[in-house]
């Protein structure tokens, strides 16, 4: 054997050969774009243009490229979906839909036109020519997630905008594709209308349910990962069962998925990681090999034909975004941004163009030329570059602007300290803390194992180390870094407040305690004595159910709430908390705190989906039995004794929450409180207790007597 006997036939056909070199492509392509300043995007199209059959002919385009093409499409398509904010898009659906209609209506008229008296078309090339102007792919949206402006007003308004424009596009390639299938006469168009809305209805009725029993009976991140993806592509493939292009159900599942998949999840970086290193690179190559240089610019007039395609689906798009600017009144960066997610030309154009490709004509010729198949990969390839320079621009701008208030924002630095003693808890409490920080600070979480200092057993020690770990596994895979303490105490109350005193803690998350006997109190020990040596904002939590398929959360917020130091820190936690988990924050208060709440609400957390509802009796919580269903999270604002908003009723808490909410998922908050913890000694208060709650007693009870006898 001559073991240098080497012959290279191209185009490449080993599945090996032809794996390693996409993913070289996929691994090398953005370290040499980024030294020229070219979008990561372009550079996996202009790579799919080299080396496919109308470059060097080193692959070809054979069904892996079509398989992991369409899964990269989907993806694009759902990840749009999933990334958006569920309550800005209820806030702007009417811009959205204002963009969408304007993006379908202004590209299909001036190119119906211009097919007309330019390329000398017929009505029906005419018409379905102008529908690939229309239409749009969101080709350019990983770049506003890389930089983390996914839910800007601008593009929420961008994607929704291009549900309503492909939707209509498609709807458009649906009727003339029936037109020569002899399925256009009588009832063809009513009957595609109901089948569509029906499948729409049934998806958007029956995927958060399934999702929702799944997520409760299954925590495996492999299992919740494939699940998702079949969701995914069932949704798809229902689409194309009624005629329709698959991206409009994979857009949808992930707009219903949305609630279920947090954004700060491990499932929900999984999903990112895996679309974007191999799915979504693999599609764009895969358009780049579409492109054949040679043809359109070696005859014919596929050149005119791309010039005017190329014109008119940006000044289309520029017309359509400057209309929405004006009517609403937008800034201009805002218009650039939903001009460069609403330019790339891909998907439903490409469905467009094979279709009208495929269809002959009585006289022989085809409904859209070769000049056209043509001048559409031109036009990919054009309004790619142009939708990734100008998105890439607008989100970097978008960014740094966001930066910038962030910074002028005076404001202590959060950290928020999680008590890892109990392994059935560690993942909601993991779960609780990566839902209400803030995303944009780094290294703000800290967990926490005490070993008790009578205790010298090593396997306490081993213990505490597997339940740090098993913390530091939920925050990794959710990409945010995670400090571990472990260190030796008197008790877990001691440690907890000694290490929030050393590391600047500004939140403790801890476990509902579990009562060991019958005289053990509902909170423990623990609770208590940490309420006493830290005047931090503390939650005590209770899951039930998994954190991201909750459906509602229900605060309780008693009389004077809105005077204490951490009223605004709590309200920010639950309302980012509803904004990261798509659900609706119901508060509960009485008439003088309620207008603060809506205030604060209205100025700085307008995206999140409120509800208000006036509490007259905070001593009363059984008017909540029937507002609290088993899917939603109870949050009672409690405080401290001594502090402003501390009432007498607070001493039947345990037993209301113990009877009345025992099957309920519960958080019992107190929040930031100024000045010494409650058991410090003073000159006033020796025992380092506050007899202030028992002189309110005597004063209410004298009250109610005179007004009995009044």
């Amino acid at each position: 054997m001559d073991w240098l006997d080497f012959t290279l036939n191209l185009p490449i056909t080993d599945p090996t050969w032809i794996f390693l070199l996409v993913l070289l492509i996929i691994l090398f392509a953005p370290m040499l774009l980024n030294k020229l300043r070219i979008p990561h995007i372009i550079g996996m199209i202009l790579a799919g243009l080299v080396i496919g059959e109308h470059g060097f002919n080193i692959l070809a385009r054979d069904s892996s490229f079509e398989l992991f093409g369409k899964v990269g499409l989907y993806y694009i398509m759902f990840l749009a979906g999933l990334e958006m904010n569920m309550g800005d898009l209820k806030q702007n659906k009417g811009k959205a839909l204002v963009l969408g209609v304007l993006a379908f209506v202004v590209p299909i008229v001036i190119g119906f036109v211009a097919n007309v008296s330019l390329l000398k078309y017929g009505v029906l090339t005419s018409v379905l020519l102008a529908s690939m102007y229309a239409s749009h792919t969101l080709v350019a949206y990983p770049i506003v997630i890389r930089y983390g402006v996914s839910r800007h007003r601008s593009v929420v308004i961008a994607v929704g905008g291009t549900a309503v424009t492909d939707t209509l596009t498609l709807l458009v390639l649906a009727v003339v594709g029936g037109l020569f299938k002899g399925e256009s006469g009588g009832l063809f168009w009513l009957w595609l209308v109901v089948k569509v809305i029906f499948l729409g209805s049934l998806i958007i009725w029956s995927f958060p349910r399934i999702g929702r029993w799944f997520f409760r009976r299954y925590d495996d991140n492999v299992m919740q990962f494939i699940f998702v993806l079949a969701l995914v592509f069932l949704g798809a493939g229902l689409m194309e069962f009624v005629g329709m292009e698959g991206i409009l159900g994979a857009f949808l599942a992930g707009l219903v998925l949305n609630r279920l998949i947090p954004h700060v999840s491990p499932l929900m970086n999984h999903l990112e990681f895996v679309g974007n290193a191999l799915f979504i690179p693999y599609f764009l190559i895969g358009v780049g090999m579409l492109i054949d240089i040679h043809v359109i610019f070696g005859h014919g007039d596929a050149l005119k034909v791309a010039g005017v395609m190329i014109v008119m689906a940006l000044l289309g798009k520029w017309i359509a975004c400057w209309l929405t600017q004006k009517i609403y009144g937008m800034s201009a960066l805002e218009r650039q941004s939903m001009y460069g997610l609403s330019t790339a030309q891909a998907a439903a154009t490409l469905a467009a163009v094979l279709v009208g490709y495929g269809i002959i004509l009585p006289n022989g010729e085809r409904l859209l030329n070769e000049d056209v198949l043509n001048g559409t990969v031109l036009l990919i390839l054009v309004t790619c570059v142009v939708s990734s320079f100008i998105t890439e621009r607008a989100a970097r701008k978008i960014a740094m602007d966001e930066a910038h208030l962030e910074e002028d924002r005076s404001r202590e630095p959060e950290k928020i300290l999680i008590s890892v003693a109990n392994p059935d808890t560690i993942e909601d409490l993991m779960n609780l803390s990566l839902v209400i920080r803030d995303p944009k600070m780094k290294d703000n979480l800290i967990a926490l194992n005490v070993v008790n200092d009578s205790n010298n057993s090593g396997n306490s020690e081993a213990r505490g180390k597997r339940y740090l770990e098993k913390a530091a596994m939920i925050t990794a895979s959710a990409d945010v870094n995670l400090k571990q303490i472990s260190r030796y105490d008197l008790n877990i109350a001691a440690g907890i407040i000694h290490t929030a005193k050393e590391h600047g803690v500004t939140d403790v998350i801890i476990g509902l305690h579990r009562k060991a006997t019958i005289v053990d109190s509902f909170f423990g020990m623990l609770t208590e004595n940490l309420l006493k040596g830290l005047h931090r904002e503390v939650m005590v939590s209770k899951f039930l159910i998994p954190i991201n398929t909750l459906r509602r959360i229900i605060v309780a917020v008693p009389p004077k709430a809105e005077y204490e130091a951490g009223f605004q820190k709590w309200v920010e936690h639950f309302c980012r908390m509803g904004t990261t988990l798509g659900c609706r924050v119901h508060f509960f208060a009485n008439e003088e705190t309620t207008p603060r709440l809506q205030a604060l609400i209205g100025k700085k957390y307008g995206q999140t989906m409120t509800d208000f509802t006036l509490l007259d009796d905070w001593g009363d919580l059984l008017l909540l039995t029937g507002q609290v269903n088993y899917d939603h999270l109870l949050v009672i604002i409690s405080a401290r004794p001594g502090s402003i908003s501390y009432d007498s009723s607070f001493e039947k808490l345990p037993a209301q929450l113990g009877r009345y909410f025992a099957n309920n998922s519960l958080i019992v908050l107190y929040p930031d409180q100024l000045g010494e913890p409650q058991d410090a000694m003073s000159f006033s208060n020796p025992r380092g207790n506050n007899e202030a709650q028992h002189y309110e007693k005597v004063g209410k009870w004298f009250y109610k007597w005179f007004k009995k006898n009044g």
